[in-house]
């Protein structure tokens, strides 16, 4: 599996606004065969920076990054942007979220 974390810092005059101004692109990468998740949050500490977290099974990252709805986003989002943005990106074991064995509830 794929696992991906891409921090975004996004323009103040847009932070507010980002979840519809990336509907599109997330809608779509959710729509994919090979996209385990797609999850944005918005960080506590900064109001201005989501962190993307999203996975493709070992097959599905070359097709998202090849498809159209990406290439669409590579040309819309910079204007949303302060800087390029921070990923790090890993093929990992595993096809899904795993219980964290440090922390049991119940």
């Amino acid at each position: 599996m794929y696992f991906i974390v891409v921090k975004f810092q996004i323009k103040p005059e847009y932070a507010d606004q980002w979840p519809e101004l990336s509907r599109e692109f997330t809608e779509a990468t959710r729509a994919e065969p090979g996209n385990k998740w797609f999850e944005w949050s918005r960080s506590v500490e900064d109001p201005n920076e989501y962190v993307l977290v999203e996975a493709f099974d070992d097959d599905g990252a070359g097709p998202h990054v090849n498809s159209e709805h990406f290439k669409k986003m590579q040309q819309e989002f910079p204007q949303y942007l302060t800087a390029t943005p921070r990923i790090v990106s890993r093929q990992v074991e595993g096809d899904d979220w795993d219980t964290m064995g440090e922390l049991q509830v119940g």
